[in-house]
């Protein structure tokens, strides 16, 4: 099954009470940690001084990387496959226990890290991708399933905060051209109807619930054909709520100026 560990964690003696409410929570699948590490991500990662921040795609193994003056608690969800996938959650507040699994197969490849707090969960995930010709929709599909009922089972004894790279564009607003990307992995109908289905248990996309009608909105853009700098893009990364924690919303940002990955960081704000 995924590894994970603390190493590089460093506590600080002014650290939050497990039952205060985190202010700012930041989600980035930096595609590689060690080779964003050379574009800027500590200097990032101090300057935004989240109080949980969230990695999708670190791309390592333990002891791998060496992180400076890190003032977090750290739990890693390493792939068995070296140089793949990987999850990492970085949190200020201790959590009162950590968990790597949701109890699906695709658990070895470290998509998640869920932290449990005193009054509510915070999970961390990288939904797998369909692939070219949606050639693992299958196991997408049946992934999705499993998620849904791990997030709903946690979302009965308390609210659940999930943020990740959940590979897939929900609506038409959430990327550039979605005619031409209806039989894509990331915008295909079964993906769609998946995501509709877990907000629909109780969920709410934090940007959409703020934002319903703002365009040009994207967290993720390819590489070729000068994708980013045409703003050519797509929303696949997100912070979700249960929705009774809809009134401590208070705003739901994509930063899209922060370079270093072909993904942006995304940041919810709480009060």
């Amino acid at each position: 099954m995924a590894r994970g560990s603390t190493f590089g964690s460093k506590e600080r003696i002014d650290l939050p009470n497990v039952g205060e409410l985190p202010v700012k929570l930041i989600s980035w699948n930096v595609n590689g940690l060690r080779a964003c590490q050379k574009k800027g991500f500590e200097e990032y990662l101090s300057r935004a001084d989240a109080d949980i921040f969230c990695l999708q795609e670190t791309k390592l193994q333990e002891d791998q990387i060496a992180l400076d003056k890190l003032s977090y608690h750290t739990f890693w969800s390493f792939a068995e496959k070296k140089g793949y996938s990987g999850t990492a959650l970085f949190s200020k507040i201790q959590p009162i226990s950590v968990s790597r699994e949701i109890g699906h197969p695709l658990d070895s490849e470290g998509r998640t890290v869920t932290a449990e707090f005193e009054d509510y969960f915070v999970i961390c995930c990288y939904t797998p991708n369909s692939q070219e010709k949606l050639a693992r929709i299958e196991l997408r599909m049946d992934w999705d399933a499993a998620f849904r009922k791990y997030v709903s089972d946690l979302d009965k004894k308390k609210p659940v905060l999930i943020c990740g790279d959940l590979n897939v564009a929900h609506n038409p607003i959430d990327l550039k051209n979605p005619k031409q990307n209806e039989q894509n992995a990331g915008y295909s109908i079964q993906e769609r109807q998946g995501f509709s289905t877990l907000l629909a248990s109780g969920f709410t996309d934090s940007f959409r619930y703020l934002y319903p009608d703002k365009t040009d909105a994207y967290s993720w853009w390819s590489y070729r054909f000068h994708a980013r700098e045409k703003n050519i893009g797509w929303r696949i990364d997100y912070w979700l709520a249960s929705k009774r924690f809809e009134q401590h919303i208070k705003d739901s940002i994509i930063e899209d100026q922060v370079l270093g990955s072909d993904h942006a960081p995304v940041v919810l704000v709480l009060e």
